[in-house]
């Protein structure tokens, strides 16, 4: 049975403010269409009592591909509150969709994507990963089947993601950013696959960066950044964060 989550989250002494948009921002995805769906549902319903009456933001935070087992059913759905969800939806790159692309553009990457999840992803688009995860011809037929297999509207939603998005007081981001660095500045590199020297980082940011990536139990609150990957494909965990003004809470699919 479902236990929804909906706790308020500790601000800090100064806390950052959206500038009036309600906005939600959800953590790695990894193929769970059935977490995706349920953690939808309490989105609209929490949507549904809120006072304000314009589009909320709806941000995800990158990786909805690899490991799951329906990470194109979860692209579906995400295209789906594109086109009609009362939602201002924006999508955010992760390292496993860069891995993706690289895989389309370079058939010699696909034994470390299919090490780190990327058969799942094959085989919820119908392709099978070759026998022989060491056979250079096995990926390259692989990789043939897998861009014939591709829908065109998912090859154009995996180029046109976004590497970040600022909202008021926050800026959202897949793993992070680098001290140091003007946000507008930060490598995509970095943008995609940063931790330690993100996660270590006790100075304050220009602004407060979301992020997803580096998976915890329980959504994490600093002072500089708040991360809401909670290892979904593992826990059956899927968690967002509920942004409006200086107001915030998480919604989840489960109990921390």
């Amino acid at each position: 049975m479902l236990s929804l989550l909906s706790k308020a989250a500790p601000k800090p002494a100064a806390a950052s403010d959206t500038g009036g948009p309600l906005a939600y921002a959800i953590g790695d995805v990894h193929g769970r269409l059935d977490l995706l769906r349920r953690l939808m549902s309490a989105i609209s319903d929490d949507r549904a009592r809120a006072a304000d009456d314009g589009d909320p933001l709806l941000i995800f935070l990158g990786d909805y591909v690899d490991r799951g087992d329906d990470p194109r059913g979860v692209i579906d759905l995400i295209l789906s509150l594109k086109r009609n969800s009362g939602f201002e939806v924006h999508c955010l790159k992760g390292n496993h969709e860069e891995a993706l692309l690289e895989f389309l553009a370079d058939p010699a990457t696909g034994p470390t994507w299919a090490q780190h999840g990327g058969g799942a992803t094959l085989l919820s688009y119908g392709v099978q990963p070759p026998a022989d995860r060491l056979s250079r011809e096995g990926w390259e037929e692989t990789c043939r089947a897998f861009a014939a297999a591709l829908p065109a509207e998912h090859l154009a939603f995996y180029q046109g993601l976004e590497l970040s998005l600022c909202v008021g007081d926050y800026m959202f981001v897949h793993a992070g950013v680098r001290h140091g660095v003007d946000l507008a500045q930060q490598s995509e590199h970095d943008m995609l696959w940063i931790r330690r020297p993100f996660l270590d980082e006790k100075r304050l940011f220009d602004k407060m960066i979301v992020h997803g990536h580096s998976p915890t139990e329980e959504p994490f609150v600093g002072t500089n950044r708040i991360g809401v990957d909670t290892g979904a494909y593992a826990t059956g965990v899927l968690s967002a964060v509920r942004l409006c003004g200086t107001d915030r809470a998480f919604l989840s699919t489960g109990a921390y």
